[in-house]
């Protein structure tokens, strides 16, 4: 696909790949018990609340459709919207930048932002400038950039990084914020308390001076409207309101899959979001801004869209349902594997089932290779996704291109290659597969299973079994198989 004559991008680029893999990551966040305490009580009290609120929308499969349907209209005529998107934000004093990828997008936002003169921004929660490590670039130009939504504070004071896309600091309790606050922030009252508002109060005083002084502000977007070249974020701290209204210069990057045609599109996103993400029926600040206005707001505001992978997402039409994502966080709220593990362990600022699909296609299936695997596929983030995104599938789907560059890359089979082949050699016949379910009722599966839970399959088992229990055991064969059962009652 190109975009304004602009071919696809390349791969993804930015903080969307882990040193180590999701395997690996993840046994190490599995020997953390506060950690999985922090996530349980988090995870949990957000399910709840959510699911109280989507229970008073009668019509709540139908805006799910709807969603779904005006996410694939817009990516299937892109460079249109795009076109008109920028049409719209240039007619009203905008000016728009167009990035490749994250390169591309810090350099452009770096310049800008020494355009000014400023050493300082301020900046709205975004996810699209945590995926291009945005602050990392600013800081090496010397630059200094203050996160001001709560959450991202803690992290950013933490000397952390986010583990959710909509609660970036749920790993830490309030004892753990408090201890940050006390090091780290500049004139914190040192009898700080944990109390919740004790905390809260600390961080308005600190932000509040970021306020008044900042020149610049840097900004993500929840979505953009086509029709009018409006930008809209959706937040609930009143900070995101500060950050776009006081600065002289307004800058914001975003990625290009989050337009939306109409205002009456939006609407239907308005509902789905604040329920899906906070359990709330609707976010308390909604701010929508269209260019410049004298003697209101930033006097310039810049738009960066960001490809950094979407456009080769695009390209794959099992993958692509995978840019309908609204960043409500649902899903991860629901994994069983995120909640255990934690987002560091998938060492993407995408996190969780939307992050074991997204980020792969973004970077290129090979370079996150591990990450369709991080999950159980046991469906409940295709449930509760506001847009319908079939997780499970993409991963399957993904995991299929992950085994075939293995493939390639062997003149032959892998083990697991070896013996799914044989599993499948056994099922296609119906006496090769009576003759195993027998010699499973003999006890020869059941001595493995044996083996499996004593952990002595660890050591006595071949591969590729050996690695199978190493994280799982083998169940126990049924007594009697079903066709056997079948035979006695005929």
């Amino acid at each position: 696909m190109t975009y304004l004559g602009m071919p696809t991008a390349p791969p993804g680029v930015g903080q969307l790949r882990g040193e180590q893999s999701f395997p690996d990551a993840a046994e190490a966040a599995l020997a953390n018990p506060q950690l999985r305490r922090n996530l349980a009580n988090a995870t949990g009290a957000i399910r709840a609340k959510r699911a109280a609120v989507v229970a008073e929308v009668q019509d709540w499969q139908e805006l799910r459709a709807a969603a779904a349907a005006i996410k694939d209209e817009v990516l299937a005529n892109l460079d249109s919207y795009l076109s008109q998107l920028e049409a719209r934000v240039t007619e009203r004093g905008g000016v728009v930048h167009w990035a490749r990828d994250a390169a591309e997008a810090n350099r452009i936002v770096t310049e800008l932002v020494m355009a000014t003169g400023s050493r300082e921004v301020v900046k709205v929660k975004s996810m699209a400038t945590q995926e291009i490590g945005l602050n990392e670039a600013l800081e090496a130009a010397g630059i200094l950039a203050f996160e001001t939504d709560l959450a991202e504070l803690i992290v950013q004071l933490g000397h952390d990084r986010p583990s959710h896309i909509l609660v970036p600091a749920i790993h830490r309790n309030r004892s753990e914020i408090r201890d940050i606050f006390l090091s780290e922030m500049a004139g914190v009252d040192p009898e700080l308390t944990d109390e919740p508002a004790a905390l809260a109060e600390a961080a308005r005083r600190y932000l509040r001076q970021k306020f008044l002084s900042a020149k610049v502000a840097i900004s993500g977007a929840n979505f953009a409207v086509a029709e009018t070249g409006a930008l809209v974020i959706v937040e609930s701290e009143g900070n995101g309101r500060m950050c776009l209204t006081l600065p002289e210069t307004l800058i914001t990057v975003m990625g290009i899959e989050k337009l939306v045609p109409s205002f009456t599109d939006l609407e239907v996103f308005l509902q789905l979001l604040p329920r899906s993400s906070t359990g709330e029926r609707m976010n308390p600040y909604t701010s929508i801004w269209t260019g410049v206005h004298p003697g209101d707001g930033p006097k310039e505001f810049h738009l960066v869209l960001l490809d950094n992978g979407r456009t080769a997402t695009l390209a794959d039409e099992q993958g692509r349902a995978a840019l309908r994502c609204i960043r409500c966080s649902a899903c991860l709220n629901v994994c069983p594997v995120y909640e255990r593990t934690g987002g560091h362990a998938y060492g993407s600022v995408y996190p969780g089932p939307i992050g074991a699909v997204l980020s792969p296609q973004l970077t290129g299936v090979a370079d996150n290779a591990s990450l369709p695997f991080a999950s159980t596929l046991c469906g409940a983030c295709y449930d509760v996704c506001p847009v319908a995104i079939d997780i499970p599938t993409m991963l399957v789907h993904l995991r299929d291109r992950v085994n075939q560059d293995k493939a390639a890359g062997h003149r032959l089979p892998t083990a697991e290659a070896a013996g799914m082949a044989a599993a499948s050699w056994a099922m296609r016949g119906r006496r090769r597969w009576t003759w195993l379910l027998r010699a499973a009722r003999l006890g020869r599966l059941a001595q493995l299973s044996r083996l499996s839970r004593s952990g002595a399959g660890r050591r006595l088992l071949p591969p590729p079994l050996s690695s199978w229990v190493n994280s799982r055991d083998l169940p126990q064969p049924p007594a009697q198989s079903f066709r056997d059962w079948w035979s006695e009652q005929r």
